[in-house]
């Protein structure tokens, strides 16, 4: 991550404005392509980036997502840019999860596969460098559901857990120490354990899988900092990334802001009817019903991690 004292201060959209277009003139030599979806922070980008590449996800033959496939597409012609779709079903996923867990020497991200398909596709087509708008989120108040209210530790602690040890392993072992550091007697500090754990794992996704595929990105956001304190009360009151949505409205006038949506990943359609981990580390006779289609990819891919961990010794 960029040190601080490296970091573009900006008090509005003019500011952010400013600093995203110096960034792109130091790559203007490059083959450019952006990841695009149906978001503001990768459309904002897109903006700086006319007539370059832009690739879209597009899930199951179209079948998921469709607004965010429509926006993108809708970018993308305003802009001018070459629009390539990375169509990904399961045997795109299939095919990369292997590497990308090989490489960081652990279980992944559900996003990372698709993420490695869309780099190989760009490099394919001759990109030299990706731009991606994953830390617009981190800079700007952007994971609204983390900012909604101040929580106590243990609301924290559930909302943050994924997939609770204890209900699908045979020897769990408790993360609670990865939270402890940020306890505030009954509370926490939710905002210093986002700086410290979700930033770098949400950016260490895109950066795993880019490092798979050998090609170098940038994230534009990434050096920027609010010269002014996060407002908490514009952001729960419906203003998440209001400086953000200041941008987009200055490259979009014509156009509502969109929702924050995560990037799409249709899990509960892969996994409608898995039969569960088979492994002796998971309890058996789990019933699957009660576990949604994220849970259960973090159950597929340790035990996949694992098989392939000793497939290897």
């Amino acid at each position: 991550m960029i040190p601080e004292e490296k970091r573009v201060l900006v008090h509005d959209e003019n500011d952010i404005d400013a600093a995203i277009e110096a960034k792109f003139l130091k790559v203007r030599d490059k083959k450019l392509g952006i990841l695009l979806s149906g978001g503001m922070d990768s459309a904002c980008l897109a903006a700086y980036m006319p007539g370059c590449d832009a690739y879209t996800f597009r899930f199951l033959g179209g079948n998921f997502q469709g607004d965010e496939l429509e926006r993108a597409e809708y970018y993308a012609k305003k802009i001018n840019m070459n629009l390539h779709y990375v169509d990904i079903d399961w045997n795109t996923v299939d095919a990369h999860i292997d590497a990308v867990m090989q490489l960081k020497g652990a279980p992944v991200h559900s996003i990372e596969p698709q993420i490695l398909q869309a780099a190989l596709q760009a490099k394919n087509d001759g990109v030299e460098m990706m731009v991606i708008g994953d830390a617009a989120d981190y800079v700007f108040g952007g994971m609204d559901g983390l900012h909604s209210k101040d929580w106590t530790y243990d609301e924290l602690v559930e909302r943050y857990t994924y997939l609770n040890p204890e209900k699908v392993l045979v020897n769990p072992v408790s993360m609670n120490d990865a939270f402890e550091k940020y306890r505030q007697g009954n509370n926490i500090d939710y905002i210093g354990l986002m700086h410290e754990y979700t930033d770098i794992e949400s950016y260490a996704s895109y950066e795993n899988a880019f490092e798979v595929a050998n090609m170098p990105f940038i994230d534009p956001y990434e050096v920027l900092k609010m010269a002014d304190p996060l407002d908490l009360n514009r952001i729960r009151n419906g203003e998440s990334k209001y400086l953000m949505r200041g941008l987009f409205k200055l490259m979009y006038p014509e156009v509502p802001v969109p929702n924050k949506v995560p990037m799409p990943r249709p899990v509960d359609a892969y996994f409608a009817t898995w039969e569960g981990p088979k492994r002796n580390e998971f309890k058996q006779d789990l019933d699957m019903s009660i576990f949604s289609g994220n849970q259960k990819w973090q159950m597929f891919c340790l035990e996949r991690f694992l098989n392939m961990y000793e497939s290897k010794k």
